[in-house]
């Protein structure tokens, strides 16, 4: 093998180790700062959605009877 083939294969290898080290380092990096942020600034709890059983203004009732009459024709018809 000629010498300039030898140096590029060390080359490559050189650079593909540097590219090893430096994904391996920014998973330990990441997974570090993902614990400490979620030690020191959890989640808070999110608030419970509020139902939407009552009409909102504006919206017609009739309307309303409406599309729920087709919601249910539309369940029925996939039973």
């Amino acid at each position: 093998m000629s010498p300039i083939v030898a140096d590029g294969l060390g080359l490559s290898a050189f650079g593909m180790g540097t590219v090893f080290v430096f994904l391996v380092v920014l998973i330990f990096a990441t997974t570090i700062m993902s614990k400490l942020v979620t030690k020191y600034f959890p989640e808070a709890p999110a608030a419970p959605a509020k139902a939407a059983a009552v009409p909102t203004p504006g919206v017609d009732p009739q309307l309303l009877k409406v599309l729920a009459a087709a919601v249910k024709e539309h369940r029925s018809r996939q039973k």
